[in-house]
């Protein structure tokens, strides 16, 4: 059975490409393709002051935008539609999920590093979607070009 409709996630990094043209290679000719990116609102640590502060809101906002223009040129580069993109604030393990949800996704595509040991332990968003994706979910196996 062929899949419907595919989320790629994408964080824009030098295996984007590699992530859609995967999930390209899945789709058949009805097949919708999406795109969503998610700026992660991570906190700041200030030792001085804090232990941790937020991210303000202009930074946030800036980060937001530029995600969506980042998105909007992947998806002009794909002829993905405005319409089947999301660029959102927030946690990607969970929002890619949710977003899937939302939008009656049967195949999420992403990209996995495969980390191990302490990088392993501090999360992989890869992780997160695998263990609580509704649908099927691909993790395209990414290698480290450093």
């Amino acid at each position: 059975m062929a899949y419907k409709h595919i989320l790629v996630a994408i964080d824009f990094s030098a295996h984007t490409e590699e992530v859609i043209q995967r999930a390209q290679a899945l789709a058949v000719a009805d097949t919708q393709l999406c795109l969503c990116h998610i700026v992660e609102d991570f906190p700041l640590t200030d030792f001085a002051y804090e232990p941790m502060i937020s991210v303000d809101s202009d930074m946030r906002d800036s980060l937001l935008e530029a995600g969506q223009q980042q998105l909007a040129d992947v998806g002009k580069r794909y002829q993905i539609s405005s319409d089947h993109q999301w660029a959102e604030f927030g946690s990607p393990g969970r929002d890619i999920v949710r977003i899937a949800d939302e939008h009656d996704v049967d195949l999420i595509v992403v990209g996995s590093h495969g980390r191990h040991g302490i990088k392993m332990l501090l999360g992989s968003t890869a992780n997160a979607i695998l263990h609580h994706a509704k649908c099927d979910v691909l993790a395209v196996r990414l290698q480290d070009t450093d």
